[in-house]
């Protein structure tokens, strides 16, 4: 069994003497795991960063088998992020957060695309906070906890849409919500897609995703705490650093 495709590196773990376990987010085998022979090696150590664009050939004697994958590399992204500690910290939740939620072997190409015009966002814009928080919706969306914001779920109205439902994962109106409002989770405007330029919008947004991630996402995987690489991200943010 073999085949080539072009990815995302996830993880990596020493394995043996000289070898490396890696994991990769690609278009066509979703997510998949392989050793790289001499991954510990001065020559391709520094090539296995996560983040990295890999051109990747797999091969096993049997399909179910880990294989082996021999890798060239096509770009470092740690490396363009190296400086801007933010921009790292968020290069490193979306690693994990693909690592923890994405199915072995299960193809999701339209997040691969979305994850791939992200990774080329870090850093480089100062918007990069809204659109990782809308990475996180797609995220929720594609393995099956999406949110639906696009209208009030009482009044079925699109105006003055600023609390989602817990339950429903639905937006809520200031009006529809009355004295339930403190029940209700925030819906900033970043969560729409609106770039103010206030991080407390991020971090108010980040909040309803995550809470989204826990009770839905993480349970339906045993439960699972979610990576703490996205805590430290949150953190960045809510404390207002974007750099």
């Amino acid at each position: 069994m073999d085949w080539r495709d072009e990815g995302t590196l996830l993880t990596v773990r020493k394995h043996g003497e000289t070898s490396a376990i890696i994991e990769v987010f690609t278009a066509e085998h979703g997510r998949h795991s392989g050793v790289v022979r001499g991954g510990t090696s001065r020559k391709i150590a520094p090539v296995l960063q996560p983040g990295a664009q890999l051109d990747l050939a797999w091969r096993a004697r049997l399909e179910e088998h880990i294989g082996a994958f021999t890798v060239e590399p096509l770009k470092s992204r740690a490396a363009a992020v190296m400086d801007d500690r933010a921009a790292l910290a968020g290069l490193n939740a979306m690693t994990a957060l693909l690592a923890f939620a994405l199915p072995e072997r299960e193809p999701h190409p339209r997040l691969y695309a979305r994850s791939l015009a992200m990774f080329d966002l870090l850093g480089h814009t100062p918007a990069w906070p809204v659109a990782y928080l809308q990475w996180e919706l797609a995220l929720l969306e594609e393995l099956g906890f999406g949110l639906d914001l696009s209208a009030c779920a009482v009044t079925g109205l699109a105006d003055d849409l600023v609390y989602v439902s817990p339950r429903s994962g639905r937006a809520v109106s200031a009006e529809a919500a009355g004295d339930w409002a403190d029940r209700l989770l925030p819906l900033p405007p970043e969560l729409l897609g609106v770039v103010t330029g206030d991080l407390a919008g991020v971090a108010e947004g980040l909040r309803t995703t995550g809470y989204f991630l826990e009770t839905g996402l993480a349970q339906s995987l045993g439960n699972r705490p979610l990576p703490e690489a996205r805590a430290r991200l949150v953190d960045r943010l809510s404390r207002g650093h974007a750099s």
